[in-house]
């Protein structure tokens, strides 16, 4: 009998290597370039998680899925930074804000409001006041916010400084290497209507303080 004719192994495509040729038993993954696809997944995630347990971003605590309005007819700080930051909610999702932090603040005429809708009630809404005779004070204030209006006068401002650079504000008032911030000695801010999703303080002293629950929607603007 006369052997079969030998039949040549197929040609490789120009440019394949072992490393990227399919395991016995593994299918056709293409190894190389799966690790190439997720490495900067990877990084990015541990990014963030480093960013996070620096304090760099903006999530100290996971907000609400609702944002609250805030008012008031005069802001006057020392020690103001503003930079970019990101909030997580309970999901994990990520939700960017820009930061307001200010050393010491005092707010006349504070308003804050948040309308929550419920099935079968409607809209609900919750309504804070204080500092209508005494001015409310806060020290060591972050505002992570989406909106902020008003008629603002600042005193040795610094726009465009690397925000992991920041010195005037808060401590621990200082975003990521290389993304734009500003910052000043004080701040002035009038007619300020602001919409945020977080706010935290060191110290928070409501004078006059008044909350009232009613049905319909009323918002401090």
């Amino acid at each position: 009998m006369t052997d079969s004719p030998h039949l040549p192994d197929a040609a490789e495509p120009p440019g394949r290597d072992a490393a990227d040729r399919p395991e016995p038993g593994t299918g056709s993954v293409r190894w190389r370039r799966f690790a190439v696809l997720t490495i900067p997944a990877v990084a990015v995630t541990a990014g963030l998680g480093i960013a996070l347990a620096q304090g760099a971003l903006a999530a100290s605590f996971a907000v609400s899925g609702q944002q609250f309005k805030v008012s008031a007819t005069s802001l006057e700080g020392e020690g103001f930074a503003q930079y970019g930051g990101i909030d997580t909610n309970a999901r994990q999702e990520l939700i960017p804000v820009a930061v307001t932090a200010i050393r010491e603040a005092r707010l006349d005429n504070l308003c804050q409001s948040v309308v929550t809708t419920l099935p079968m009630v409607g809209d609900i809404s919750l309504n804070l006041t204080a500092g209508k005779k005494t001015p409310v004070e806060a020290s060591n204030l972050f505002v992570d916010a989406t909106q902020l209006s008003g008629n603002a006068v600042f005193t040795n401002i610094e726009i465009g400084r690397d925000a992991s650079t920041l010195d005037k504000g808060p401590a621990d008032a200082v975003g990521m290497q290389d993304l734009f911030a500003q910052q000043a000695d004080t701040v002035r801010i009038t007619d300020l209507q602001q919409t945020a999703w977080a706010t935290n303080a060191g110290t928070f002293k409501l004078s006059g303080l008044s909350m009232h629950i009613s049905k319909g929607k009323k918002e401090c603007f």
